[in-house]
């Protein structure tokens, strides 16, 4: 194999180096520094939102939203079927109970079928929804691959229903509206409380790391001091809460301050790299380039090819094989998260959508450094195979 083009790189083409270096000379690397603030506050500016704090993961942002949501042992907690399992699992944290809500075209959550839940699978009394006699305290919408999920029908629903909503924005850093009641706002900073990662792959990074924000400024003030362990007193060990070891650390801060300072040209090129793709796939029978949201511009973070079924038969484990030994790196779309071990017997409701696109879905090189003649060549060596495989 001559060449390989990996999946998705993080890319440090900026000051990374300098302000780690700077925050190592200074001594500052743990869970305190300038670097940190500086983060929260770059977020805050980009996000045009009050009050961003950062923390440990993107797990973390979503557990501390769940936290101050008021999430209980025994409450409901709407959740979608087809995400990264890190949507969920601090659900299960607070000892409350998942309900598996359908995705419509866009792998976001179904407003239709959330609606049609709350209609008719729940017992409202003006003021609390029921489920089974739980308390439907709140619901995790995901922003997938940075295609932004209906957020106007959502918030009605959520609205009506007084229901807490929690964005999980960690794919989707940059993605906003540009139509409609939330034109002009980001991912994130529609509902109660928005989560971001900065993983690896993800379109900036801190190594891991993550942020939250809310539609309060105050919250995200106490869910930053949760954050660190809850300390009332700043010069004592007192402590009248359960904390969390959950803060973002100074090196991490210092990569993201950098990275921030590069994020509008990294979304700029995945929006180019992505209309160079549409153009290679485009009339060719085998697979669909999905599209994203109209009325909203996305990072456009991942790209998603939908596999023809009736044409291909081979496994996905089979062509993201064949795709590799022939240097293209690739991945399936996760397993439903209600077929995994930890939630096997948890309630689902009208799962169509999310089945469909799980047996199809393919995520191709999407790298920010990837090349025009790298892309050419993805899209070729998938469409040879994919002729092959469909003639086989």
């Amino acid at each position: 194999m001559s060449r390989f083009i990996p999946l998705s790189v993080p890319n440090f083409e900026g000051n990374e180096k300098k302000y780690v270096d700077d925050a190592i000379e200074q001594g500052w690397v743990s869970t305190g520094g300038a670097y940190i603030t500086a983060l929260e506050k770059k977020l805050a500016e980009f996000l045009e939102t009050e009050n961003v704090a950062a923390c440990q993961s993107g797990t973390s942002a979503l557990h501390l939203s769940l936290v101050e949501a008021g999430v209980k042992p025994g409450d409901t907690v709407i959740v979608p079927p087809l995400t990264f399992i890190a949507a969920v699992n601090p659900v299960k944290y607070q000892f409350a109970t998942p309900v598996f809500i359908d995705c419509d075209d866009s792998f976001c959550m179904d407003p239709a079928k959330l609606r049609s839940f709350c209609e008719e699978e729940c017992a409202w009394d003006g003021e609390i929804l029921r489920h089974n006699g739980s308390h439907v305290k709140a619901l995790v919408v995901v922003h997938v691959f940075g295609n932004m999920a209906d957020m106007e029908s959502i918030m009605e629903i959520a609205k009506a229903y007084n229901l807490k909503v929690i964005e999980d924005a960690t794919e989707a850093l940059g993605t906003r509206y540009i139509e409609g009641r939330f034109s002009g706002k980001y991912a994130g900073t529609i509902g109660d409380f928005g989560a971001y990662s900065f993983n690896g792959n993800k379109i900036i990074t801190t190594g891991g790391g993550g942020a939250v924000t809310a539609a309060d400024p105050e919250v995200v003030d106490h869910i930053r001091f949760l954050s660190t362990q809850a300390k009332t007193d700043p010069h004592y060990y007192i402590h009248d809460e359960v904390g969390y070891n959950y803060r973002m650390t100074n090196l991490q801060a210092a990569l993201g301050v950098a990275q921030m300072e590069e994020l509008p040209e990294f979304i700029r090129r995945k929006q180019k790299n992505y209309e160079q793709y549409k153009a290679e796939f485009e009339d060719f029978d085998l697979c669909e380039l999905m599209p994203f949201r109209k009325g909203t511009e996305s990072n456009k973070w991942f790209y998603a090819l939908s596999i023809d079924r009736s044409k291909i038969k081979a496994s996905m484990r089979e062509i993201i094989t064949s795709l590799q030994d022939r240097g293209i790196q690739t991945r399936a779309i996760w397993g439903l998260i209600n077929e995994q071990k930890p939630y096997e017997g948890e309630e689902t409701y009208k799962l169509e959508k999310a089945p469909y696109y799980a047996e199809r879905i393919l995520n191709i090189p999407c790298s920010t450094q990837i090349t025009e003649e790298e892309i050419t060549f993805a899209a070729d060596t998938i469409k040879e195979l994919f002729r092959s495989l469909a003639n086989g």
